[in-house]
């Protein structure tokens, strides 16, 4: 199975386009968590129980773990064996390096700690993302347009006419020759997303900065998805992580998720009555002159209409989970619980 389809299998299963991050910061969490890894693992566990059915996707920072030193590593891969095998893992560690070196790495990420999907800084070219690009049944989410006040420094710089980001958008979208790849893209720069959605095509766009950095998550979701016609995932982490310090921590997370959940289907139903209202108002009725030159018109002969692709919004992607069955071979990767990854 492609990471395409199990991420638009998560989303259809659930209901939700809500990605939570595992960044587990021991300052935050309740008192009687903080005090171990033990307890960071099962504050983690009991997050995961209790969201497992609200999420489309788990992304664990790897920084968070790498602190805590061998036992931090060995927390996240127990952490993503407790995910259940039907919900992507997103490892968020924004690697790029040299073709030997990123080799490595994409070793490490999608075999050692099973990883669905990679985060990846695309600056030093296409050789530093080939190899996590040649793994089967694995994705990479490409660093396009962030948050962060300083994307300013180099992701906005004019490049012959161009802003870099628009350019990286390309060049992903050109590399997506599997069906494999997808772009972040920041939430605090909406017009910016809109952009980018269009020239992204069919790629899935991962979206922070919604909440604690400001972002809209009404515009995150609609214009991340140009109108729920293609795929996208929104990022949250510490307004739920960290909702609570009280023993009702998970609780708490489940309920904010699900207030999300409930925001992002409000706005989609929203714009699915808008475009029910506009297909129910009536027709200007055409003057004589035009009805005439119509006529006319129909006396003449009518040439085909060609195959290529509809001029018509969302016309050749009513369903664009078609476009990724190309790849239909599943690593076998899982040798406990179905239901877990082992």
């Amino acid at each position: 199975m492609s990471a395409v389809k199990k991420l638009l299998n998560a989303q259809d299963k659930n209901k939700s386009m809500m990605c939570l991050g595992l960044d587990l910061d021991p300052k935050r969490m309740p008192p009687d968590y903080a005090k171990s890894i033990k307890g960071m693992y099962e504050f983690a566990h009991r997050i995961i129980e209790a969201t497992a059915d609200s999420v489309c996707a788990y992304k664990p920072n790897i920084a968070f773990y790498e602190s805590c030193g061998p036992d931090g590593l060995s927390l996240l891969r127990h952490l993503v064996e407790r995910i259940p095998d039907d919900i992507p893992v997103i490892i968020d560690g924004k690697r790029g390096d040299i073709g030997n070196t990123a080799s490595h790495y994409a070793h490490s990420l999608f075999d050692r700690l099973r990883a669905d999907w990679v985060t990846l800084n695309p600056y030093m070219g296409y050789d530093s993302m080939r190899p996590f690009l040649e793994y089967e049944g694995k994705g990479v989410f490409v660093l396009c347009l962030t948050s962060n006040s300083g994307a300013k420094d180099f992701q906005l710089l004019n490049v012959e006419g161009r802003p870099l980001y628009r350019i990286v958008a390309e060049k992903v979208a050109y590399w997506n020759k599997d069906n494999n790849c997808g772009l972040v893209v920041g939430a605090t720069q909406p017009e910016q997303l809109r952009e980018i959605r269009e020239v992204a095509g069919n790629m899935p766009l991962l979206i922070p900065g919604v909440g604690a950095q400001g972002g809209s998550l009404e515009k995150a979701a609609e214009y991340g998805t140009a109108n729920f016609q293609r795929p996208a995932l929104i990022n949250v982490s510490r307004s739920i992580l960290y909702a609570s310090r009280d023993q009702d921590f998970a609780a708490r997370a489940r309920a904010e998720l699900k207030k999300l959940n409930q925001a992002v289907a409000s706005v989609r139903a929203g714009l699915l009555a808008s475009d029910a209202a506009e297909s129910r108002q009536p027709q200007p009725e055409q003057p004589e002159s035009q009805i005439a030159d119509d006529d006319d018109r129909l006396e003449q002969p009518q040439q085909r209409p060609n195959n290529g692709p509809s001029e018509r919004p969302g016309e050749n992607d009513r369903d664009f989970r078609q476009n990724y069955d190309r790849d239909n071979h599943r690593r076998d990767r899982y040798n406990g619980d179905s239901n877990r990854r082992s």
